[in-house]
């Protein structure tokens, strides 16, 4: 199997580069406000420049207005929109883009309901329930995911170099998502922690 990998919460130019040359196949830029890794548009675009071809970049959003997320649209090349929000299906498939709809783990949360709920996602990205959004860091309780769930699988929340292998070969996800877990500090990647990410997850592939 090959675990795709997304690096998110990219700011800097020599962390795109990085991320461009570790093997992942995604880079993320957060277009939430109130985020330490949030990034403008045109600061987007900026970067958006140093990512090579068939690589995908994708754009994270947290209940942002559809004019917003538009506007965004018209001036950086996303691939792929990630919502992290309270937006429902119609709300997310209104962009002709592909997009992937966080759940944000805890008990009591039904996640064949959920995913039922967004029938025009690409993927289910599980995070960790924290206070506001985001994971911050923070793990889930992986033995919450249904095995049943058929919906492609997007793992986030707390994975790091040291437990992403774990991750990967227990609940075999389509994709993981790292943000805060390859930083020296918020919205900037420390380039060792993100190729010993990459290698932990090729490692947990054979």
């Amino acid at each position: 199997m090959h675990t795709r990998i997304k690096i998110c919460g990219l700011t800097r130019e020599e962390d795109v580069d990085v991320v461009a040359d570790s093997g992942a196949e995604a880079i993320g830029f957060v277009f939430y406000p109130r985020s330490p890794r949030h990034v403008t548009p045109a600061r987007a675009a900026e970067l958006a420049r140093r990512v090579p071809p068939f690589m995908s970049i994708v754009g994270l959003f947290v209940n942002a207005d559809a004019d917003t997320i538009r506007r965004t649209l018209a001036t950086t090349p996303i691939h792929l929109l990630q919502f992290h929000g309270d937006e429902d299906d119609a709300f997310c498939r209104q962009f002709d883009r592909p997009f992937i709809k966080a759940a944000r783990v805890r008990p009591g949360l039904d996640l064949l309901q959920y995913a039922a709920a967004f029938p025009s996602a690409q993927a289910l990205l599980l995070d960790a329930f924290v206070e506001g959004y985001g994971g911050g860091g923070a793990t889930f309780d992986w033995s919450l995911v249904p095995q049943s769930l058929a919906r492609p699988l997007i793992l986030s929340g707390g994975l790091q170099v040291d437990n992403v292998g774990e991750a990967v070969r227990r609940l075999r996800p389509a994709a993981v998502d790292v943000s805060s877990g390859v930083e020296a500090a918020k919205g900037i990647k420390d380039a060792d922690k993100v190729r010993a990410f990459v290698a932990a997850v090729r490692a947990a592939d054979v």
